[in-house]
């Protein structure tokens, strides 16, 4: 009779079963992944094994149509001295040593002809992307086209990839200004003696690269990687400006790496961003192309869908641009007439279903509003929406329980969006619900909300609301205005998160403390009470807080700013500043922040309703600096501070540069401005025309002929008449000899 198993024998055959059917499980999974990577090329032949680079989760759950994902293509490896010679290159182009622009140009020619066939390698390559990104920021029209046919018939699976993708996107955005320049039929790619045909237009590239992607947008809005670029196709397609703040977040991630090119000159960059920033006329099938994009995502998903779609990550900001381009493209369309829009399909039955408490529209609403991702999508809602549909929403929906939105940390952002909206009457009313909340938002931290109210109620011109709501911020922040910036600015180190007994700052605190110093620039900027409590604030700081606040960071840094630039009824208010700042000058030149502080004390008026800073400060300063010159000449920021006070100048010809001081005091009041505003004022000034001086006028016998800016006509004709005199009795006097 066999012995009976005992239990450790019993787990130990569990065990060997369950590993067994393990790697019976893993020897399929590779026998279904290796079945899946071979791939047989139009010659027949087995390619070799397809290697993924990175990780990609497209297409989850947003296929359409029938259309699934085409299987993935290997483009082949760069050898070893291919990359060695293309390590190369970049490092010549890093170094930048060309004798000339010309030099420079032969040698990127000879790189594009050895690249030549190669091109999707390098797309794919880990070490050699950023380098083809860097060729086609350098490249010219035609190879920027020639670039485009390389890539033709493959952008499918470009755009998927982890590095092939970044290099696309950079194409799209460089040929774009192409587009528009061939709209005037201004071309620069010229046929030459080698290619038979000419190439076509940078649009019937754009064209053919998008009928690649015909059928396949519903998964790829929610890919890794493929998402930026169908923004950025958006964005051309649309004709909006693509060197705004707001377009560059909705385009890219926070980690997109920066690819520069070291031999642009800050000009050409200037130029460059300038023709980018403004928004482009484009073809009319552009736009055609755009609705259809729109309609073709998501024309397949249902409510449930959509909604999903809203919350996810990927996905969401993609469907912000296509909501907000389905708004700007269809400006007519309404829910009686016209096709359905995005718009209408998010909130069905809008505006009247708004008015209804369970209404599809008014449940989508309440769904995005407290989420995370959700919540970024309903702020271009209440932002580009019709005025008919955002104030069905104020009315029913939002307006009444604003006094709640503003103390949740997510709908916060909402409803700053909608108080920028509302009229006087609608953000007086939203005030007095909002005045008992002051000390909630305080201790809450929301500063960004009470930076909206000051805001919208200055431009409103609701003056007593202004006042009544500082005074409530006052009484939550302790009743003593004294206490105003260091309760705002300054962040409470945490004692217990410090390394070695050191107290430290989390990055929580940095943003909280970041919001405070925008709430304290825009009180500034407020004249009345928010003004004044503000400077008694500043006035009231010890010396080494002040130098806390210009070098610890940017936003602490523009509050000084500010109050440099802000009127003060106290005459020694500005004085005083700069007195507490002026023992700690080479500190505030080496500084990153401080030197921009430091920087802006030059352009200070002496004497100026408002602001008033005596000279021979600025003179106590540049003597300063002018001590630790060499000190100065090594860092950058110390550079910068020198040029901008005239270093020079005051070491070689001290007259000049208290003349050139003083001139910088009669243009106070252009300084003051934002820069933004200056640079706009001056180039309106040298567009417009130039007026004529006006005659000078004649004296007669009744004007003070002592006076030094008077011409008097009548001596000028006398004279005139002398020479004239002169000149004929010569000519008499030479014809009788």
């Amino acid at each position: 009779m066999p012995k009976p198993r005992s239990k450790r024998q019993a787990i130990r055959e569990e065990r060997k079963s369950k590993r067994q059917e393990r790697d019976d499980e893993n020897a399929e999974a590779e026998e279904r992944q290796a079945a899946k990577r071979q791939r047989i090329d139009e010659a027949g032949n087995a390619n070799a094994e397809f290697q993924e680079s990175g990780e990609n989760g497209a297409g989850q759950g947003f296929e359409q149509g029938g259309h699934e994902q085409p299987e993935k293509e290997f483009f082949g490896m760069l050898t070893d001295e291919e990359q060695e010679y293309f390590r190369s290159v970049d490092e010549v182009l890093d170094v930048d040593e060309f004798p000339s622009q010309e030099d420079r140009d032969i040698y990127l020619n000879n790189v594009f002809i050895e690249a030549q066939g190669k091109e999707l390698k390098l797309a794919c390559s880990q070490s050699c992307s950023r380098l083809l990104e860097r060729l086609i920021l350098m490249s010219n029209t035609r190879q920027k086209k020639k670039l485009f046919e390389q890539f033709a018939t493959h952008f499918l699976n470009l755009l998927q990839h982890r590095f092939a993708s970044h290099c696309c996107e950079t194409l799209f955005l460089q040929s774009a200004p192409i587009v528009t320049r061939e709209l005037t039929g201004e071309r620069d790619d010229a046929p030459i003696e080698t290619e038979d045909q000419p190439l076509p237009l940078m649009e019937e590239l754009f064209l053919l690269s998008l009928d690649e992607l015909e059928g396949h947008f519903s998964y790829l809005l929610t890919d890794r990687f493929a998402s930026h670029s169908i923004r950025v196709l958006l964005m051309i397609l649309s004709g909006r400006p693509l060197e705004e703040s707001s377009t560059k977040t909705l385009i890219h991630s926070r980690r997109k790496e920066k690819i520069s090119v070291p031999w642009m000159s800050s000009n050409t960059v200037d130029d460059k961003d300038s023709t980018n920033a403004q928004a482009r006329p484009v073809p009319s099938v552009f736009t055609l192309a755009a609705k259809k994009i729109i309609n073709d995502s998501t024309a397949g998903m249902n409510e449930t869908a959509l909604r999903v779609l809203a919350t996810h990550p990927t996905g969401n900001p993609v469907l912000q641009l296509l909501l907000e381009l389905d708004i700007a493209l269809n400006p007519k369309s309404d829910k009686e007439g016209g096709e359905m829009t995005l718009l209408w399909r998010l909130l069905p039955g809008a505006p009247n279903s708004l008015k209804e408490e369970k209404s599809p529209a008014n449940d989508f609403v309440n769904a995005m509003l407290y989420d995370p991702v959700g919540s970024r999508l309903l702020e271009t809602l209440v932002t580009h929406c019709p005025g008919k549909v955002f104030k069905a929403m104020w009315k029913t929906n939002l307006g009444p329980r604003i006094q709640s939105l503003v103390r949740n940390d997510i709908a916060s952002y909402p409803a700053i969006r909608m108080l920028n909206r509302v009229g006087k009457e609608e953000l007086v009313a939203a005030m007095e619900k909002i005045f008992p909340e002051v000390p909630k938002l305080v201790s809450l931290s929301r500063f960004n909300v009470l930076k909206t109210l000051f805001e919208r109620c200055q431009v409103r011109e609701a003056k007593a609301e202004t006042e009544s709501l500082m005074k409530a911020l006052i009484s939550a922040l302790g009743r003593d205005k004294k206490e105003l910036v260091p309760k705002l600015c300054i962040p409470t180190p945490d004692e217990n998160d410090g390394k070695k007994g050191q107290p430290s700052i989390s990055k929580a605190q940095s943003v909280i403390a970041s919001h405070g110093c925008h709430l304290t620039t825009t009180l500034l900027s407020i004249p009345g009470l928010p003004a004044t409590s503000i400077q008694k604030s500043l006035h009231s700081l010890p010396h080494e807080v002040l130098l806390s606040l210009a070098t610890s960071s940017a936003p602490t840094a523009h509050v000084l700013l500010a109050a440099f630039t802000s009127p003060s009824q106290d005459k020694v208010f500005h004085k005083a500043l700069v007195a507490a700042l002026l023992p700690h000058t080479l500190e505030l030149a080496q500084s990153q922040h401080g030197s921009k502080v430091l920087s802006s004390i030059i352009y200070m008026p002496s004497k100026s309703e408002g602001i008033m800073l005596a000279f021979h400060l600025k003179e106590q300063i540049m003597t300063r600096l002018s001590q630790h010159e060499a000190e100065l000449r090594e860092t950058f920021e110390g550079r910068k501070v020198w040029r901008a006070w005239q270093g020079d100048m005051y070491k070689t010809r001290r007259v000049d540069w208290i003349a050139w001081a003083k001139e910088v005091d009669d243009q106070s009041g252009p300084a003051a401005e934002p820069i933004w505003k200056r640079k706009a004022v001056a180039e309106k000034e040298k567009a417009a025309p130039s007026k004529s001086a006006p005659r000078p006028k004649k004296l007669g016998k009744g004007d003070d002929a002592d006076n030094p800016n008077s011409v008097n006509i009548e001596d000028g004709r006398r004279e005139r008449k002398k020479k004239r005199m002169a000149a004929a009795a010569k000519a008499e006097d030479t014809e009788m000899s």
